[in-house]
């Protein structure tokens, strides 16, 4: 016994063509934010995996170098932080020892240094936060661009019914189904924007606390010659300072 199917003259296909400027103008927009949002989402993840593995590779590699411009070498990669850490600190140092005679009285070493790395941490985290926000407002805007394709959609639905005339469920239901879609999408936009956000937060604060103990191991190797590591013997760490007489 044969099925008969009926085509279902109200959907998605059926609110695309049918559907005025706004509407059209709605989905758009909805389907813009989608693909943002996995794009930012997608490279991110990539992104951090490769902070994750130089972030390894500085803690494995730099510390047992012999010297701070060997350990320098070691650290390689597109836009290595550790590296830019390194070197913004040896530059520093160096720099602070160069005209030492003329910055003595103003400020000392471990100040100098402190806010070199600093103002490149500032730069790296900032760097690491971007796109971050677009998920954030992705995730809260998604849900009420499609609700407001959804009453624009009601609106005229109801509209329609008025002029026709006629109020039966079959009048009502198809058109106001029709225009829920908008919420629908809405609401598939918003919720991996949100559950994004909230894994690639958690994976940048994890990059972050590794790059801010870098950074503070290096400025206090660069003063005192030890890294800060706990439980660890301080003549295992050979990188010379890049001081004229190195330790």
């Amino acid at each position: 016994m044969s099925e008969t199917v009926v085509e279902n003259p109200y959907g998605l296909g059926a609110l695309i063509a049918q559907g005025d400027l706004v509407a059209r103008t709605t989905l758009v927009i909805l389907l813009v934010m989608s693909l943002l949002t996995w794009f930012i989402m997608i490279t991110k993840f990539f992104d951090q995996r490769r902070l994750r593995i130089q972030s390894s590779e500085a803690e494995k590699e730099f510390w047992t170098s012999g010297s701070l411009t060997d350990a320098l070498g070691k650290l390689k990669g597109q836009g290595n932080p550790f590296r830019a850490l390194a070197e913004t600190g040896k530059q520093a140092y160096e720099h602070h020892e160069s005209n030492k005679t003329r910055l003595a009285g103003a400020i000392d070493t471990s100040e100098w240094i402190t806010q070199a790395l600093q103002r490149t941490a500032d730069t790296i985290i900032g760097r690491m936060q971007s796109g971050l926000p677009v998920l954030a407002s992705v995730g809260s805007t998604a849900p009420f661009v499609g609700l407001f394709g959804t009453v624009w959609g009601i609106y005229h639905a109801l509209i329609a019914i008025s002029l026709a005339g006629q109020a039966s469920i079959d009048k009502v239901a198809g058109p106001v189904g029709e225009a829920l879609i908008m919420t629908a999408i809405g609401l598939a936009v918003a919720v991996p924007a949100v559950l994004g956000y909230n894994v690639l937060l958690r994976r940048n604060k994890v990059v972050q606390e590794r790059v801010s103990h870098f950074t503070h191991e290096l400025h206090a190797y660069l003063i005192s010659g030890a890294k800060m590591g706990l439980g660890m013997d301080k003549a295992s760490i050979p990188v010379g300072r890049p001081a004229p007489a190195a330790r």
